[in-house]
């Protein structure tokens, strides 16, 4: 078994050519950069679609259930029945069902059909990031492949800076369903830009949905995916209730909310980009620090929630935890070995298990009355928690390696 600095040494992704990979990572992007918007930007419309399908604001909020639902579910089950496709046909057809599933969301005429389609925008969520992720490391030696990842992944973090802000000025102005109208449109871009410029490419010969469920008989796969469900629900404590928390502690007007969102957007940005860098030179000594620094910069947020200046900082930091999606990703190539596509979507599905954990240990904590601003601690202690699992991976690893030499002298 390869040891977590020698991350090139399982990778069985073939490298491809193409004439433009900058242009490919743009047009990937592109697709995160429309995930992201209508991911994040539906909750900023909640009060708008609740009005406009006559539902109460806590009806409404299970129409994001609905879509976190459909990450979940439609990432492996895409991912094992689409094993023998080509990832650019795949990665098309995806982007084509969510530019539809989001205009069909513009057009809900009730509540019912508003939860089904969001439910359909969820499905090629987390596949489309497993595949573009796999598309973008065969583009670059694999020295570089978390770097190449984290392009990819650029398109979502850029989406908390520029896109929720863009869907709900347009929500605002035009009608919160255009908000989900322009999302649409981002989609059918994305989709000629990737039959543009995505390289042609063959499924490999053996693929099939059985070998990618092989993925699941390998602890060092679900190691890697708990990493991120326990982990990276420490972030998600917080984001979830930091406008609530800044109007009701910090005691902002509600103007400033999208300010102090759009500098956790930032530091998510360069969380992925330093991670990323870092990853391809130690990739789980990374993963470690990112969860310790995700750790201790959760702790800070209760002693600065009094301070407008001190939270924002704060939140900066902690949106730079945000870049432990890149490594992770990375890492699962490492260890799902022939699985490939199905262990890349998992990754997804484990980030949204993390969207649904933290947020309700932070109302738990909230609802026994210790405060909005005890989502900190919730936080700290999920990453801790999430570290616990490294540390178990690590031990793991280093007990199969034991074992393989150990094997290796006897013969």
């Amino acid at each position: 078994m390869a040891s977590a600095g020698h991350n090139g040494d399982r990778r069985a992704e073939p490298q491809l050519a193409s004439a433009h990979p900058g242009l490919v990572l743009l047009a990937l992007a592109m697709g995160g950069f429309a995930i992201g918007t209508t991911e994040f930007a539906t909750m900023s419309l909640l009060p708008y679609f609740a009005r406009g399908l006559g539902i109460d604001e806590p009806t409404a909020g299970h129409v994001i259930s609905a879509y976190a639902l459909g990450v979940v579910a439609g990432a492996p089950v895409i991912a094992v029945l689409a094993a023998r496709l080509p990832r650019r046909t795949l990665l098309i057809g995806l982007m084509a069902v969510f530019a539809v599933a989001n205009v069909a969301s513009a057009f809900s005429p009730s509540y019912g059909w508003m939860l089904a389609f969001r439910f359909m925008s969820g499905l090629p969520h987390g596949a489309y990031f497993g595949v573009a992720a796999l598309v973008a490391a065969s583009l670059v030696p694999p020295q570089r492949r978390a770097q190449a990842v984290a392009r990819t992944m650029l398109g979502l973090t850029v989406a908390t800076i520029v896109g929720v802000p863009m869907a709900n000025w347009i929500g605002q102005a035009l009608g919160w369903r255009w908000g989900f109208g322009v999302v649409g449109l981002l989609a059918l871009l994305t989709v000629v830009l990737v039959w543009s410029f995505a390289p042609n490419d063959r499924p490999h010969p053996n693929a099939s949905p059985l070998r990618e469920l092989g993925a699941l008989k390998r602890r060092q796969v679900w190691l890697t995916l708990g990493i991120g469900a326990i982990g990276f629900g420490g972030m998600f404590a917080v984001y979830t209730y930091v406008a609530s928390t800044l109007m009701e502690v910090t005691q902002v007007s509600p103007a400033v909310v999208p300010v102090v969102l759009a500098v956790f957007g930032a530091g998510m940005t360069v969380g992925t980009l330093v991670s990323a860098w870092a990853a391809d030179r130690a990739l789980m000594p990374t993963v470690a620090f990112i969860l310790l620094w995700s750790a201790g910069s959760l702790a800070l947020y209760p002693f600065a929630v009094g301070n407008i200046w001190l939270v924002s900082a704060v939140v900066f930091m902690i949106g730079c935890g945000g870049g432990l999606g890149t490594p992770l990703q990375t890492r699962l190539m490492d260890v799902a070995e022939d699985a490939q596509t199905l262990a890349a979507a998992l990754n997804h599905s484990a980030f949204n298990a993390a969207n649904a954990l933290g947020p309700w240990l932070g109302g738990m904590a909230i609802a026994a009355g210790w405060g909005w601003a005890s989502v900190g601690w919730v936080g700290a202690a999920l990453a801790l928690c999430g570290l616990a699992v490294w540390g178990v991976a690590m031990l793991d690893e280093r007990a199969a390696t034991a074992r393989l030499a150990e094997a290796c002298a006897g013969d």
